[in-house]
């Protein structure tokens, strides 16, 4: 979008200022006694000060008046936005939801905030250890009002309509095939145009960051350079009852200050919100024969303290060549120690081209099996196999949890797009076993 500039590159130290005031950004230290331009230093840290300098998170601030000056925070509504995870009995099944309900905006205005809904997660806020996964559905933008989570990041999935996301850090236009992460404590605004639809998948007590690549080398899968951080932008605006909310251990509160929020007019750091287009992922895949894990489609992980075990991983299904021989390519049946909630952006998943739906979503729990449904299965079982495109025009995509996460009383009742017949799809499975099958030569 005109106007709307960014900085390249992933967990690198930046350093940006409004180009109305040059020279805002301090020379040679953090902290003087007196800034440029008369504006206040603020630091806004997203680890402990004594974290290793690889994983030290922290940027700097330099802002007309402080986030301090606010009047006190007030609890209020939650909606159907949770941290219960005990408000219904545990439900293995295979679970699997139509496409999300949009408020129409003749009926009632619904922004950002008030269109969040939590559908499933696990662990707790307060001990800094768990996940949530949201959806929100949403009509109008957020008027003079602005969101803070000091609970953990979220990672933010468009699916319908572009998002207009005014930081601290500066703007960000997200659009469906785009993602953005917006770290812990960073206030945002959103404006839409229009019904407007996406994914959220929040994590506490860890960042997002690449993952590691081993012995595929120094590149492929999402590379560092095509992150985009927003540049600096401010405004100077005194606002009559500007409203600050706040998300902190699993609650909403809101405060009252008297100016914009979004009054910073330069800053440095590593810690940032980031944005994403899918599109620039470099997928690695098979060439020779089987079916590869899909871990190898992982995007960003926020790592555990166990190796190789994520709190989360956000993995997509991007367009790409399937050539593998000998092999069955869609995914394969599965039980899995990981929980799986997978999400449409639009088109057609490969394995269930029916029913799994562009906004709508899927949840195999932890060890509960899945796999392609019955027609898939028949239809790539005597499929000639030829180089092929795979998944051309559609975009599915998954977080992926250590955690077995339970499922809220709006995921299963409140929302009424539970899908109760899903498990039929893997009814006509019939037994093709045969005690007399011979080898043959090929």
């Amino acid at each position: 979008m005109a106007g709307l500039k960014y900085l390249t590159g992933f967990g690198s130290e930046f350093a940006s200022e409004d180009p109305r005031c040059p020279g805002a950004l301090p020379e040679g230290q953090n902290n003087p006694q007196v800034c440029p331009y008369g504006l206040y230093a603020e630091q806004l840290s997203g680890s402990a000060f004594t974290c290793p300098r690889p994983t030290n998170k922290r940027s700097w601030l330099y802002r007309i008046l402080p986030s301090v000056r606010h009047k006190p925070f007030t609890p209020m509504k939650c909606e159907d936005l949770t941290e219960s995870w005990n408000e219904v009995e545990p439900d293995p099944n295979q679970l699997r939801w139509l496409p999300f309900t949009i408020p129409k905006a003749s009926e009632k205005k619904v922004d950002f905030v008030a269109g969040l809904h939590t559908v499933c997660g696990a662990g707790d806020s307060k001990s800094r250890n768990g996940i949530a996964i949201h959806v929100y559905a949403c009509n109008t933008s957020m008027i003079d009002s602005c969101f803070q989570n000091s609970d953990g990041d979220f990672l933010i999935v468009p699916q319908q309509g572009e998002i207009l996301i005014t930081t601290e850090f500066g703007k960000m236009m997200v659009e469906p095939n785009e993602i953005c992460v917006i770290q812990q404590g960073m206030r945002f605004t959103v404006d839409v145009f229009g019904e407007t639809r996406g994914y959220i998948l929040e994590v506490y007590g860890a960042h997002f960051e690449l993952p590691d690549l081993g012995p595929i080398g120094a590149n492929g899968l999402a590379n560092p350079r095509d992150f985009l951080v927003p540049v600096a932008w401010y405004e100077d605006r005194q606002v009559n009852g500007y409203t600050i909310v706040n998300k902190y251990q699993g609650k909403l509160f809101s405060c009252q200050q008297d100016f914009s929020p979004f009054n910073v007019v330069a800053w440095h750091g590593n810690y940032t919100p980031y944005k994403y287009n899918l599109e620039s992922f470099m997928v690695i895949n098979c060439v020779a024969f089987d079916h590869a894990d899909p871990s190898i489609f992982t995007v960003l992980t926020a790592k555990s303290t166990r190796p190789g075990v994520a709190i989360a991983d956000f993995v997509i299904f991007p367009p790409r060549w399937g050539v593998a021989d000998r092999t069955f390519r869609p995914p394969y049946y599965h039980r899995n120690c990981m929980s799986e909630f997978m999400g449409l952006i639009k088109g057609h998943y490969e394995a269930k081209e029916e029913g799994f739906q562009p906004g709508g979503g899927s949840l195999h729990s932890m060890m509960t099996p899945h796999g392609p449904d019955a027609e898939c299965f028949e239809k790539n079982s005597t499929a000639v196999l030829k180089p092929e495109r795979v998944a051309e025009g559609t975009m599915a995509f998954m977080f992926e949890s250590s955690f077995s996460m339970a499922v809220t009383k709006w995921g299963l009742e409140t929302c009424q797009r539970l899908d109760k017949s899903y498990y039929k799809c893997w009814e006509p499975l019939k037994s093709h076993f045969n005690p007399n099958w011979k080898p043959t030569n090929k």
